[in-house]
Formats: structure tokens, C-alpha cells, sequence
């Protein structure tokens, strides 16, 4: 997960972010406005709304236009009820008031993530090769051999062929998966030699070491 953290205190923002990376998250940090405007693309925004060069809820604002799918929760001391609505109305998916626990950030983070999963469009059927998928009937042809997958391994193999080629990581595999980026990592290890095996081929779907997995696009 990439998470684009817009915070203007740099104590707050180092905390927030060894916490983060520490969790799985791919951490990228702004300092104002300008900076977030200008970041790469990312799943997730945490946004301070009071940032030197510019109003945070503005910048919520621009950050939505660009993008209905990415997830943006407002994290910030505002804590007044206008303060709230305001930003919920101009596009923010959550609101969070300092001071808060990882914990509750985490809850809310994963939330947020999950919703933006399910909103995302899903093509009826998805090709990799002489892979196919058939996302509505969860059926799953290798050259046009039938494979029978358990839930969990149909639902790790379509996480991979959104996306052939690239590497996934096994936190957006655990979030699109299990809904969480708690579980034990472990799970996602075994699923995957499982499915390597029903697959035929264990060369399918690759390894990247300490990053996730990638399915072969070609």
C-alpha cells in the first residue's frame, strides 16, 4: 500500500511514518501543499487539513477531483463539528482527531482501503497468457485445462491479474484477500505454494523477495 502522509510537523510526520512502514506501508511524505499536489500516485492520503502554504481542505478538494478511487482520511487537531462535515463533504472518506492510537488509525485505514477495493470496477474476466480467469463464474482455465481453486486461492489469483506483470504486495494481497493487513503472512506463503501447485506451473506466479508476488503477464 502506498500511503501519502501530508503533515507539516516533522516529529509528528517521523513517528506516523516509521509506524506506518513498520506496518507494510510504503510511506511518502509532504510537508504542504505543493508537495502533496505533486507526490506520486497513491492508494491512500493522510491529511493534516492545516498546512503552511495552503488550506488543507482545499487541498482535499483537488486530491478527489483527481481521483474517486484513492482513500483519503483527514487527520487532524480540528475536532468541531463543522470542521468534520466540511471536510467529509469536500471528499474525505474518514476524519480522525489528534490526539488518536495506531491502533484506531489502523481500524480506520483498513476501512477505508476496503471500501476503495470494493468500489473499484472489476472486469468480468481476466488474461494472462494462456491464463483465464472468469471473475463472475470464479472458474479458472490454464490452455484451457479447467483448475479447481479453493475461495481464497480464486481470490489471491485475481488480486495478481488485475495487475500481470507487476508486483503485488502481500499487504494489498492480506486487504484484498482477508480484509486486513494483520493476518499472519504466513497464510499468504501457503495459499500461493497451493496454488503454484493447482496451477501446473510454479513458475506462474513469481516471488519477490521481502516485497509480495507478481503473476507472469506474458
Amino acid at each position: 500500500m502506498r500511503v501519502l502522509l501530508v503533515e507539516d510537523d516533522r516529529r509528528v510526520a517521523a513517528a506516523l511514518s516509521s509506524a506506518l512502514t513498520r506496518r507494510g506501508y510504503q510511506v511518502e511524505h509532504a510537508a504542504t501543499v505543493a508537495a502533496a499536489l505533486a507526490a506520486a500516485p497513491c492508494d491512500l492520503v493522510l491529511l493534516d487539513l492545516t498546512l503552511p502554504d495552503g488550506d488543507g481542505t482545499e487541498l482535499c478538494r483537488e486530491l478527489r477531483r483527481r481521483s474517486a478511487q484513492i482513500g483519503i482520511i483527514a487527520v487532524t487537531a480540528r475536532g468541531e463539528e463543522r470542521d468534520r462535515v466540511l471536510g467529509l463533504r469536500l471528499g474525505a472518506d474518514d476524519y480522525v482527531v489528534k490526539p488518536f492510537s495506531m491502533v484506531e488509525l489502523q481500524a480506520r485505514i483498513e476501512a477505508v482501503l476496503r471500501r476503495a477495493v470494493r468500489a473499484a470496477p472489476e472486469p468480468d474476466r481476466l488474461v494472462a497468457g494462456g491464463l483465464r480467469i472468469d471473475v463472475a463464474a470464479r472458474t479458472v482455465t490454464v490452455d484451457d485445462r479447467p483448475v479447481t481453486l479453493t475461495r481464497k486461492e480464486f481470490d489471491i489469483l485475481v488480486s495478481l491479474a488485475r495487475q500481470p506483470g507487476t508486483v503485488v504486495p502481500r499487504e494489498r494481497i492480506l486487504l484484498d484477500v482477508w480484509g486486513t493487513t494483520w493476518a499472519d503472512r504466513h497464510t499468504v506463503e501457503v495459499h500461493v505454494g497451493s496454488l503454484r501447485g493447482k496451477l501446473g506451473d510454479a513458475r506462474l506466479v513469481e516471488t519477490v523477495r521481502g516485497v509480495g508476488y507478481r503473476l507472469r503477464g506474458e
